[in-house]
């Protein structure tokens, strides 16, 4: 798992518009990126509305969201449609990705069965590109505004 005081590894990813992005096309802001297991879950569409409530919180505060997964382009579409989401999405590679990188694409169990799947996890980014938080294994509730609190402070 990446550490606070690290850099961020810059490996593009793709958008829902068929685009790509990296971490540094934010240089120069903060950087919040969410990771999460999979769209339209109901832990994953709380999270991601309440980022997307607080999108303006944060843009007062310097910084962008992120949220990022594993899911097709085609998925994060449905998904920003059906909930009106306005944070901006993207699609990490199924091997090598940056959640792979960072170690958030890790071994889990659920019912005796292990398998491959992202940890929910949020990383705090500061301008440089250098990770100043991390809040692994994320308990939704209130994290959106825990995460714009440290990001007001940075």
């Amino acid at each position: 798992m990446a550490e606070a005081g690290e850099k961020l590894p810059d490996i593009a990813m793709g958008t829902p518009d068929g685009d790509t992005v990296k971490p540094s096309d934010y240089a120069g802001r903060k950087l919040v990126l969410f990771f999460y297991p999979r769209d339209n879950t109901p832990g994953c569409t709380t999270e991601a509305k309440d980022f997307s409530a607080l999108k303006t919180e944060f843009e007062k505060a310097g910084a962008a969201l992120l949220g990022i997964s594993k899911d097709s382009a085609k998925k994060h579409q449905n998904f920003i449609a059906k909930h009106d989401l306005t944070v901006d999405l993207a699609t990490d590679a199924e091997e090598g990705g940056l959640s792979d990188d960072l170690g958030i694409w890790a071994e889990k169990q659920m019912y005796g069965k292990t398998y491959m799947g992202m940890v929910r996890t949020t990383l705090l980014v500061g301008p440089d590109g250098t990770i100043a938080q991390i809040w692994p294994k994320v308990k939704v509730k209130g994290h959106a505004d825990e995460v714009l609190e440290a990001a007001r402070a940075l």
